[in-house]
């Protein structure tokens, strides 16, 4: 998983492969959500804009979204730093996907990089 782009502003999320989509996708959180490695400063509550390309499919999906979720540097557990990113709406493209690429995943055990 990749990311680029300004604080408040657009990043920019590959998702290349199932095992990386199923540690990012917050299931949990109303609307739907990502998780998203990085080590820049957040806030919780900033917008951001998300154009999501998941695996080799050449379209990027659009996303607005708000930071609901840190995760610090040398957090317990050696947790990877990162964002929990909210969709912003009901964003059903997004979500659809995401859940039609994880589907029988779901309701697995393994651990992700949020819960």
């Amino acid at each position: 998983m990749s990311e680029a782009g300004p604080r408040n502003g657009i990043l920019s999320v590959t998702m290349k492969d199932k095992a990386v989509l199923y540690a990012a996708y917050m299931p949990f959180v109303q609307n739907g959500g990502l998780f998203i490695a990085t080590n820049r400063k957040f806030q919780l509550g900033d917008d951001v804009f998300l154009l999501m390309s998941l695996m080799d499919e050449p379209e990027k999906i659009p996303v607005a979204g708000k930071i609901i979720w840190i995760t610090p540097k040398g957090a317990q557990g050696n947790r990877a730093s990162g964002i929990g990113v909210q969709f912003e709406k009901k964003n059903d493209l997004a979500r659809d996907k995401i859940e039609t690429y994880l589907a029988g995943s779901l309701s697995s055990e393994k651990p992700t990089h949020t819960m």
